[in-house]
């Protein structure tokens, strides 16, 4: 029998790992979440988390990191079709606010998330969340579609109202009727930004 190459050995026990952690972190939380549950449930070693990921803060921002890739890729797809980059832009928002309401990114990103990686304004994650944001807005900008605004300091001002607003809606006792609440707010902010 043929041995698989080492490239493709890692790129199978790093997914293992994440899909176990993942599984762990999302249904127990990240205190309860035990590295040998996880590590055993994926048939492997303690040894290879910490190679892959150093420790079990590394493999919850690995997860962390999974997750906003597989929202970001949400978000392009609800959004692809629509006729313009405005629509694209709105709808982008609501979406992302909406998808606090999912179980998992509710207990790893928004509840678990910062209390084990700090203040999300310091994660790679918003940071290229502004940056795109930012990028947006240019266009939309010069396009003539939004006022003359300063892109970057709306791109920080719009990420933080959604952030909080999802914060809102996962610590909420009544998550649904929040979500809406939160959405005609983000519609009715970004409508403010109208040309």
């Amino acid at each position: 029998m043929a041995h698989k190459p080492r490239s493709e050995m890692i790129v199978e026990t790093r997914a293992k790992l994440l899909a176990a952690a993942r599984q762990a972190f999302g249904t127990v939380g990240y205190a309860e979440a035990s590295m040998d549950d996880f590590t055993s449930s994926a048939g492997l070693t303690r040894g290879a988390l910490y190679h892959h990921f150093g420790d079990k803060k590394g493999l919850f921002e690995a997860v962390i990191a999974q997750i906003d890739a597989e929202m970001n890729e949400r978000l392009f797809k609800a959004t692809a079709h629509m006729p313009s980059r405005w629509q694209r832009f709105v709808e982008e928002n609501v979406i992302y606010v909406q998808m606090a309401l999912e179980p998992e990114i509710q207990r790893i990103v928004l509840l678990d998330g910062p209390a084990i990686l700090g203040d999300t304004a310091n994660w790679a994650t918003t940071n290229a969340c502004i940056r795109s944001m930012t990028e947006n807005l240019k266009l939309l900008r010069d396009e003539g579609a939004i006022k003359d605004v300063d892109p970057e300091a709306m791109a920080r001002l719009l990420t933080g109202a959604s952030t909080q607003v999802a914060l809102w809606i996962a610590n909420s006792t009544e998550p649904e009727a929040t979500s809406r609440r939160a959405v005609e707010a983000i519609r009715q902010l970004l409508e403010g930004l109208r040309a």
